[in-house]
C-alpha cells in the first residue's frame, strides 16, 4: 500500500477497516461495558453510585485489552510498525493519558484528598482508555495526526473517525455530567467522580453510535 500525499506531505498508510470491521469493533466495546455493568451488579452486588471506584476500576481493567488489541490492528504504517508494537504504545498510553485526565479534572474542580484519590486514579484511567489508548495504538508518537484528530477535529479515514468522535464524546459527556455537581440537592450520586462517569460513559456509548453512522455516510459517498 502506497502512502498517501497531501497538503501537510507524506502520510503514512494504514490497514484499511471495512465497515463490518468498524461495526464489529463498536459493539466488541459497547457490549464490554454492558457486561462490566453486568458482573458488577450481578456478581459483586455493587454499582456506580454506591461503588464508583470499585466499578471503574472493573471497566477500564476489563475493556483495557479489547480496546488495546482492537485498536492495534489499525495502525499506521505497518510496514514499520509492527502489532505488537502498536500493543505496548497502548499500554503506555494508558497511564501516560490518566496522568492528562486527572490533572485536568482537578483544574477543573475534582475535589483532592486521600479519600478521592482511588476514584480519581480510576475514573482517570476509564477515560484515558477511551480518550489517549486508541490513537496511541494506532498514531503512536506522529503528533501531526494526534493535532488533526484532538486540536483541529478533522478526522480523514473510517480508522480517524473510530478515534476521534468517541473521544470527544466521552469528554463532552464527562462536562455534561458535572453540572449537578455543584448543585444544593444532598443526592448521593452528586458526589465525584459518579454523575460525571454516568455522562462520560453515556456520552461514549453516544459517540461510538455516531462514528459508524459517518462510517456507513462516508462509504457510501465513497462508492457512488
Amino acid at each position: 500500500m502506497k502512502p498517501k500525499k497531501s497538503k501537510m506531505g507524506v502520510r503514512a498508510s494504514s490497514i484499511s477497516v471495512s465497515t463490518s470491521e468498524a461495526l464489529v469493533v463498536h459493539l466488541t466495546i459497547g457490549l464490554g461495558l454492558a457486561l462490566c455493568f453486568s458482573v458488577a451488579h450481578n456478581v459483586h452486588f455493587i454499582n456506580l453510585t454506591s461503588h464508583p471506584s470499585q466499578v471503574l476500576g472493573l471497566i477500564w481493567a476489563f475493556q483495557c485489552p479489547t480496546v488495546i488489541l482492537l485498536y492495534s490492528r489499525y495502525r499506521k504504517d505497518p510496514e514499520r510498525c509492527s502489532y505488537w508494537k502498536a500493543v505496548g504504545r497502548g499500554v503506555l498510553g494508558l497511564p501516560a493519558g490518566a496522568v492528562v485526565n486527572a490533572l485536568g479534572a482537578i483544574a477543573l474542580g475534582a475535589p483532592v484528598g486521600i479519600q478521592y484519590l482511588p476514584k480519581t486514579i480510576n475514573w482517570s484511567l476509564m477515560m484515558s482508555l477511551f480518550t489517549i489508548v486508541p490513537a496511541a495504538s494506532v498514531f503512536g508518537s506522529s503528533w501531526t495526526d494526534w493535532q488533526r484528530i484532538f486540536a483541529c477535529t478533522k478526522p480523514i479515514d473510517p480508522v480517524d473517525f473510530m478515534i476521534c468522535l468517541p473521544a470527544h464524546g466521552v469528554v463532552v459527556g464527562a462536562w455534561f455530567g458535572a453540572w449537578p455537581v455543584p448543585l444544593d440537592w444532598e443526592r448521593p450520586w452528586q458526589e465525584w467522580p459518579i454523575c460525571v462517569s454516568y455522562g462520560a460513559i453515556a456520552g461514549y456509548l453516544v459517540s461510538l453510535v455516531a462514528s459508524f453512522g459517518f462510517i456507513l455516510v462516508r462509504q457510501h459517498v465513497k462508492g457512488d
